[in-house]
């Protein structure tokens, strides 16, 4: 299984639609952004944040790029 038949049959399996590629890339980066920013076991755990928020993956992308950039402030 590879990870786009891992992706689909999960979403799957908790009643979601798959994710759109650029959904896909954008959390990826968003990753990266946590990883190098902190420390690597942010990565996922900020890609969980994301899912429980409700906002989009773009959202939350510019929202660890201020934070990476240091413009921790409020919205």
């Amino acid at each position: 299984m590879d990870a786009q038949e891992w992706l689909t049959t999960f979403a799957d399996r908790l009643g979601l639609g798959p994710l759109s590629q650029a959904d896909i890339d954008v959390l990826l980066d968003l990753a990266s952004v946590a990883a190098h920013t902190s420390e690597r076991l942010a990565a996922p755990l900020t890609c969980f944040l994301v899912g429980r928020s409700g906002i989009s993956p773009t959202e939350a992308k510019a929202i660890g790029d201020e934070i990476a950039a240091g413009q921790v402030g409020s919205a």
